[in-house]
């Protein structure tokens, strides 16, 4: 299966999770990781590119650091651009019919400050619904996120394995 992952972190020289991450897919056969930010410097996104991107491979992965309870701002404008009407959704959208989207996203906080009645009061599940809404709107397969919640150093490297296994993982297994 190819699959691309899309990084959108703001500043990913200084990042230390999102890093770690990107840096432990860099050996994975049939991964091809993308900086968003770092293509996009100036937010002028190809939409033709990206659409044609999106066409080679089958799974496409959203790398990010949970950004005030969303995504960062320019996969938000890469969405708006690229997911277009009569290419992704509408009459004659159907290019993105039978690809596979997760997102994977880092958080500064526990997993139990993500629940009902926790310091956040929804899960991430909940909080990136519009993602999956996008996604199911685009004929997409929208597959469960890998979320690492407040890693350190002691773990950065399990979440590393982890996130590389969940990326790889078949579909009927991830859907289980």
């Amino acid at each position: 299966m190819k699959t691309m992952v899309i990084v959108a972190h703001p500043n990913m020289k200084e990042s230390v999770w999102n890093k770690a991450l990107a840096d432990g897919l860099k050996n994975e056969p049939g991964i091809y990781i993308r900086d968003l930010y770092e293509e996009y410097p100036l937010w002028r996104i190809n939409a033709e590119r990206e659409q044609q991107l999106l066409l080679e491979y089958d799974r496409i992965v959203f790398q990010f650091p949970f950004y005030w309870y969303s995504c960062p701002p320019l996969l938000k404008k890469w969405f708006d651009d690229v997911l277009t009407y009569g290419w992704a959704y509408g009459p004659g959208g159907d290019h993105l019919k039978g690809k596979e989207f997760l997102v994977a996203t880092t958080t500064g906080g526990s997993e139990n400050e993500y629940r009902a009645g926790g310091r956040n009061w929804f899960t991430v599940s909940e909080y990136i619904r519009p993602i999956q809404s996008t996604i199911n709107r685009c004929n997409g397969t929208f597959l469960p996120a890998f979320v690492s919640y407040n890693p350190t150093a002691k773990t950065l490297t399990t979440e590393a394995e982890r996130y590389a296994e969940h990326i790889r993982s078949p579909l009927a297994e991830l859907a289980r």
